[in-house]
């Protein structure tokens, strides 16, 4: 499909020219109104809005809320005072381009901006959940959905994929990413950013993704939202920077800038990050974007003295336009009028959104076709792939004794917790156009495959609160069944944006509902909904099979008992480790060695028993990344390292042999991992730089091959310049990132 997808970082000389034409018409003022984003709308009481969208959902009804348009922005629209809104009513959309294009001085269209995070109406699993695929074709799959819902109500332009690589759970926005790894956060970037920027949309539009938040927002200290970030400039080379680049190579056309600091520079006023090597270095062209206020928000940083001083420093960085703070349209021209900021800084910005809208088609085709989204939205081909989706993305943590599958009609099942029987809740953060009466529950799934008879419901206790429960009607059922399936975890408020936690743990009365459960001395199946790695231990201990299955959107109740009735053969591994406790955090596969290495006893001259390590807990995850169990067995044999010596310019070939060695027909992930064991700088203990899914029928048996060239085998070195050293290579392949078959090759001069 990728070539497909339109490129907006590949100049076209006729837009160039274009873009010039109009510039060299535009007054100050007009060229700054391109450069500010503002609400359209009346202020809204949101917890009013909120009250009434759950009330619709506990009673299963669809929730519509329409916004009054603020009486003073026809004239701010026909003046071309903005150039940017967030809006998803096509109707209200058309109305606002019909004032900028036909009533303004230079007829220039909007950029409608929407958080599209994880579909739009067809809501898929949350991005973290996505990534637990490994199936970058299917996310391009997903965006390329969400791109054709949203554009059909009139939306160009999605703040979206969240790249932000994230290694401490306790930040609750890691449900919006693809977890711990830049290499497969690179993987994952690339096809969302394909599937939004397909240019086959039923609607005839073009769409724009926004990679966000550069950069180094998953490292907020504590895990916290919007804290401080301090990181070295090579962590931040090699770990947080390479899934901006990829989805940047892969033609998005802007981003977002982050809310934190790094090193005491916001990265809304960083010059390093926003022009020294977006704009310098990678000499990338597209538009830089503010998150919401946050051009403000350097007052509360301390390193702006008001509105008027942040606005300087985030122009003069390379924000190009700011998102709802007010500072570009109050004092951007006053600033230029004072020489406090370059015409020709204010310029450029204006080209790289102009360049945008003219890569979009908007002045050839600004309006939408009213009535097309209720034609597209939920279609069945949508439905079927938030199916797909939800399946491939669970992952089976735990399986005692081969509990599960389950078989249809054999056993009595008792289905408790407060997530069995919920709709809001499974659709996820940033869910924004999401309806709960779209959403399948587990309770429903189950029902598709057991009479009533066979099946007994009760909530047990509610997803919050501490008021005391009483647990007897859930006992009773489960003494009454034959296997017991407890469906608990995180509700949608408690992950996302400002839902950082500091204990990870089930929430509310979930865990003595468990203990009183587990009392009863059945089976337990424990379906675990989140929207991060959670910290479980006595869970662990006391069910028999455990199942994550996220926050999966609209078809995760039936993708649930689709995988627990065998229908579908479990597939999705981790992509964020999971830790024993709170204090391993952060916990993630590619750490370094340091001098004392837990496992290096007896290999040093000096067998110290002084070790990089805990003493109450193992330095290893409860489950790591890249882990995931399946129905059936997979061997891995006869590795083979085809390019043992090969040079800087050569390419790593790699291979083995996977058996599908148990009775179901499976698929799954291979992965290759590398080591540079001597380097300039200290390397990490393992890097992922290969993924492939294999499906295997019983008995089957397929040789696996990575290329691999060595050119991808570099880091940023002494003088943070991007090098490949040559020297000694460790290469595995397996199943995870704790265990695969191992062989070593050698980079020559």
């Amino acid at each position: 499909m990728e070539e497909k997808s339109i490129h907006y970082n590949q100049l076209d000389p006729a837009i160039e020219s274009r873009v010039n034409d109009l510039l060299a018409k535009m007054t100050l003022s007009e060229k700054v109104g391109q450069l500010v984003q503002e609400n359209p709308f009346e202020a809204v009481d949101w917890m009013a809005v909120m009250k009434q969208k759950a009330l619709a959902e506990e009673q299963g009804l669809p929730f519509r809320f329409h916004q009054e348009l603020r009486p003073d922005f026809e004239a701010i629209l026909l003046a071309g005072r903005v150039g940017v809104i967030n809006s998803a009513e096509v109707g209200i959309i058309n109305q606002l381009q019909r004032k900028a294009v036909e009533g303004s001085h230079l007829h220039i269209p909007l950029l409608v901006g929407h958080d599209v995070i994880h579909g739009f109406r067809t809501v898929f699993p949350i991005p973290l959940a996505e990534a637990c695929t490994w199936d970058p074709e299917l996310i391009e799959q997903a965006a390329h959905a969400a791109a054709e819902e949203a554009s059909a109500c009139g939306i160009n332009w999605v703040f979206s994929p969240m790249v932000d690589i994230a290694r401490d759970p306790r930040w609750g926005r890691i449900a919006e990413g693809s977890g711990e790894d830049p290499f497969l956060g690179m993987a994952m970037a690339k096809a969302q950013v394909r599937g939004y920027q397909r240019d086959d949309l039923k609607s005839g539009r073009r769409m724009a993704a926004c990679p966000k938040h550069y950069v180094g927002y998953g490292a907020v200290e504590a895990g916290r939202d919007y804290n401080t970030v301090d990181l070295s400039e090579r962590t931040l080379r090699d770990v947080y920077l390479p899934p901006f680049k990829a989805a940047f190579e892969a033609g998005a056309g802007s981003t977002m800038s982050a809310f934190n600091e790094i090193g005491g520079v916001p990265g809304t006023c960083n010059p390093f990050t926003l022009r020294t090597i977006l704009r310098q270095e990678w000499t990338w062209p597209g538009v830089v974007i503010s998150d919401f206020n946050a051009i403000g928000e350097l007052v509360q940083h301390g390193v702006a003295v008001d509105l008027k001083d942040a606005s300087r420093l985030s122009i003069l960085a390379g924000v190009d336009i700011d998102m709802e703070s007010g500072g570009y349209a109050r004092y951007l021209a006053e600033l230029v009028e004072e020489k406090a900021v370059p015409i020709e800084v204010v310029d450029e910005a204006v080209r790289r959104v102009l360049r945008l809208k003219f890569g979009l088609g908007l002045f050839e085709h600004p309006y939408n076709e009213e009535g097309l989204a209720e034609t597209i939205h939920l279609n069945a081909e949508f439905r079927s792939l938030a199916l797909q989706a939800a399946h491939e993305s669970m992952v089976l943590l735990k399986n005692n004794a081969n509990l599960l599958p389950l078989k249809p009609g054999k056993n009595r099942i008792a289905l408790i917790g407060p997530l069995a029987d919920n709709r809001t809740d499974l659709l996820g953060t940033w869910a924004i156009s999401g309806q709960a009466a779209d959403v399948d529950t587990v309770l429903q799934g189950i029902r598709n495959y057991l009479p009533d008879s066979m099946l007994t419901s009760v909530q047990g206790c509610a997803l919050t609160g501490t008021d005391p429960v009483d647990f007897s009607a859930a006992v009773a059922a489960a003494r009454e069944a034959d296997v017991v399936i407890l469906v608990l975890g995180e509700g949608v408020a408690m992950s996302g944006e400002a839902h950082s936690r500091t204990h990870l743990g089930l929430p509310a009365r979930q865990q003595e509902l468990l203990d009183a459960v587990a009392a009863a001395g059945k089976p337990i199946v424990c379906v675990l909904m989140s929207g991060r790695p959670l910290v479980v231990p006595h869970l662990v201990e006391q069910v028999d099979a455990l199942l994550a299955a996220w926050h999966g959107g609209i078809r995760a109740g039936q993708a649930v008992a689709d995988i627990l009735f065998g229908t579908v053969n479990p597939s999705g591994k981790l992509t964020a480790s999971w830790p024993r406790a709170e204090g391993q955090i952060p916990v993630y596969y590619a750490h370094k060695s340091t001098g004392r290495p837990a496992e290096s006893k007896g290999t040093t001259q000096f067998d110290v028993p002084f070790r990089s390590t805990h003493l109450d807990e193992p330095n290893a995850p409860a489950f790591g990344f890249g882990c995931g169990l399946s129905y059936t067995r997979f061997e891995y044999t006869d590795l083979v390292v085809e390019t043992p010596s090969l040079p800087l310019e050569g390419t790593l070939a790699v291979s083995a042999a996977i058996k599908n060695t148990g009775e179901r027909a499976g698929t799954e992930v291979v992965q290759l991992y590398i080591r540079d064991l001597v380097a300039s700088v200290t390397r990490p203990v393992k890097e992922l730089k290969g993924f492939t899914r294999v499906a295997l029928q019983p008995g089957e048996e397929q040789r696996v091959r990575f290329e691999l060239p060595v050119k991808e085998l570099g880091f940023s070195g002494l003088d943070m310049s991007y090098i490949v050293e040559p020297g000694r290579f460790k290469v595995w392949i397996g199943p995870d990132s704790s265990q695969g078959l191992e062989g070593e090759f050698v980079v020559r001069p």
